[in-house]
Formats: C-alpha cells, sequence, structure tokens
C-alpha cells in the first residue's frame, strides 16, 4: 500500500489506514478518494498530495 503527505502540512495519507475521520475505510486506494476529499488538518486538496517514495 502507498503512503501519501500533504504538500503544506505533515498529514500523511496511508492506503493501509483509510481515513476512519471521513468514512474512508482501511485499504482504499488515493485514486479512489472523492476529488472533494482534503486535509483534515490544513484543507489542502487531494491534488495538493504526492507519493512518498521509500
Amino acid at each position: 500500500m502507498k503512503k501519501y503527505r500533504c504538500a503544506y502540512c505533515a498529514h500523511v495519507y496511508d492506503e493501509a489506514v483509510g481515513d476512519p475521520d471521513t468514512g474512508v475505510p482501511p485499504g482504499t486506494p488515493f485514486e479512489d478518494l472523492p476529488e472533494d476529499w482534503c486535509c483534515l488538518e490544513c484543507g489542502a486538496m487531494k491534488s495538493d498530495y504526492h507519493l512518498i517514495e521509500d
């Protein structure tokens, strides 16, 4: 599973964890998040997230 980091704060979306605070279940690929999904910490848009390379 992949992880994505917000470009404006330290928030990380981890596909393995999902986003329980917004009802996104574990295992949800980043690409499948709704286009209006945003960072819970700073409000950045989905397009402001970048894949974290290992």
